[in-house]
């Protein structure tokens, strides 16, 4: 039998070096708002005279090709065609690509729009893919191919560009040694619930304070899969979109400034987009993204160590590989904390465990910082919305369990299939999802994440019984954190089971079969805006 002096020591060693780490990540994001602060003046100052030196040129404007991956976008893609044309470039000079995996109407309604737009005189295509090989990079890898443009921009179908999207972005592109311009993502529908809410503040304090604070101290940053535009040239130095990571994004981001190339932030330039409105969809999100990153740590961070660059820079591109991991950290307190409670050895160390956790504490208000900071700084009546603040607190630590499978999965070479994140059009509080065709798959995980919160419950009345009725608010977080997120994904099922139960089912998932398929009529083609040009049914371009 082993002895319990071994397994509280065990335990302890285990609890306080997740509290370790989990410092060392969350101090990082004060070293963000410091590198923030003390560059944005001057940054800010530099991109306004780029801007003007491009204006007062004369010089033959490149040829720029935009790619618009969709697989199963039937709600947002007249929107995003509609959008992208509107671009202020000249027409001669700028090819769209629809790289179209979709097994759904979505074909036949970008095929019409697509005859329409061709026939007032836009370059645009639709290049429509039978096998989803490589997912998204490999519908990009693939669009390169017969793409003309020197400058490549990409959009997800959930975003909508500001028709001076090129004319922000194009002129940093003078500086050759620039390989990819990203903008600020926005949030069309942020104030739709408290998940989007939440979102909309975790998205802020990224783009505002990590991206920027990143790019303006000479650091890695990375390409986040669209609203951006690349060098063509730097795409095929670095070796081109690879399909062996789930964040093709991130992996080609890091290869090409691995290969010396930099990559630029706009933080002014904002991009609207929408924001997942199911807890489901933003578990299927955050999956990938934890996934794809511990992936492309894995591939790269031996080349990181071996590369030529300061250890800072070292440091900080490791830590930004590495960030999902608070997760695996998370659920390792959230799990041990209870057993630590059964030894009443336990609480003869209370005062230096008070004390340790105190000090480790003030790392946790590090990410809150960074994003009410951002909060403070984007938007006038930042304060009205503070009292929301707590619901990103609720369902980011909720989604510890998500993220940990996804780490494992990465870790230990699980393969699997790329989940898309379903869009539903979703712009105003009268929008729904319910009756809509895209059905969520059955989160069998929560029932997981639900007999965690009923733990925490358990470990917070032990503390309350053995602990002179002191609580630890870590456990009162995980408790509601993992209850909410498992009973909203659980309630985003069944309602959507019992309001169209003619959903398809588990739409979001697609395998790489080789299979054709044929394109269904749009029978409630009715739901969507109707054109201002007349249209009719064409073969794909």
């Amino acid at each position: 039998m082993i002895p319990s002096s071994f397994l509280i020591a065990s335990l302890l060693f285990l609890y306080f070096g997740a509290l370790f780490f989990l410092f060392l990540y969350g101090i990082n994001c004060y070293v963000m708002i410091f590198l923030h602060r003390r560059a944005k003046v001057r940054m800010l100052r530099h991109d306004e005279e780029v801007w003007k030196a491009w204006q007062a040129t004369d010089q033959e404007l490149p040829w720029v090709t935009v790619q618009l991956p969709i697989y199963n976008e039937r709600y947002v893609i007249q929107r995003l065609i509609e959008t992208v044309v509107r671009l202020d470039y000249p027409k001669d000079r700028l090819e769209i690509q629809v790289l179209d995996d979709s097994r759904d109407e979505t074909t036949a309604i970008a095929t019409l729009l697509i005859d329409r737009y061709r026939r007032a005189g836009f370059n645009i295509a639709l290049l429509h893919r039978l096998q989803r090989t490589g997912y998204k990079a490999g519908a990009l890898k693939d669009g390169l191919e017969t793409a003309r443009g020197e400058f490549i921009a990409i959009f997800d179908a959930d975003f909508m560009p500001d028709p001076d999207f090129l004319t922000k972005t194009l002129p940093f592109f003078q500086d050759p040694a620039v390989a990819m311009v990203q903008i600020r993502w926005g949030h069309i529908n942020r104030d739709y619930s408290m998940l989007t809410l939440a979102q909309s503040f975790g998205i802020d304090g990224h783009f505002w304070v990590e991206q920027a604070a990143r790019c303006w101290s000479g650091l890695f940053m990375n390409f986040n899969g669209t609203a951006g535009i690349w060098r063509r040239k730097a795409i095929d130095d670095a070796g081109g979109w690879q399909a062996d990571t789930l964040t093709e994004d991130l992996d080609l981001s890091y290869r090409a400034q691995l290969k010396g190339w930099r990559m630029k932030f706009l933080p002014q330039v904002v991009c609207p987009a929408e924001v997942p409105v199911q807890m489901t969809a933003v578990k299927s999100q955050q999956h990938r993204w934890a996934k794809g990153s511990i992936q492309t740590a894995i591939k790269l961070v031996p080349q990181i160590l071996r590369a030529e660059m300061p250890l800072f820079t070292k440091y900080q591109a490791i830590y930004h590989l590495t960030n999902y991991m608070v997760h695996p950290l998370m659920l390792l307190i959230a799990l041990s904390s209870p057993l630590l409670l059964w030894f009443e050895g336990f609480f003869s160390l209370r005062e230096h465990l008070l004390a340790a956790a105190a000090f480790f504490s003030v790392a946790t208000f590090g990410p809150s910082s960074m994003y009410l900071y951002a909060q403070r700084h984007l938007y006038p009546d930042w304060k009205r919305r503070l009292r929301y603040f707590p619901a990103l607190l609720i369902f980011g630590t909720g989604i510890a369990l998500n993220n940990t499978k996804a780490i494992l999965e990465a870790l230990f070479n699980v393969s699997g299939t790329f989940v898309r994140t379903p869009k539903f059009g979703i712009e105003k509080h009268s929008d729904t999802w319910v009756e809509k065709r895209y059905r969520p798959p059955v989160p069998w995980l929560s029932l997981f994440e639900a007999l965690l919160a009923l733990y925490c419950i358990y470990g917070v009345s032990l503390f309350i019984q053995r602990g002179t009725h002191l609580v630890d608010p870590f456990l009162l977080l995980y408790s509601f954190g993992f209850a909410s997120v498992a009973l909203l994904s659980l309630w985003e099922t069944l309602c959507s089971a019992l309001k169209n139960p003619e959903a398809i089912r588990n739409t979001w998932e697609g395998g790489e079969g080789g299979e054709g398929h044929i394109v269904r009529p749009i029978e409630d083609h009715q739901q969507l805006a109707a054109p201002a040009i007349p249209m009719e049914r064409t073969p794909m371009a």
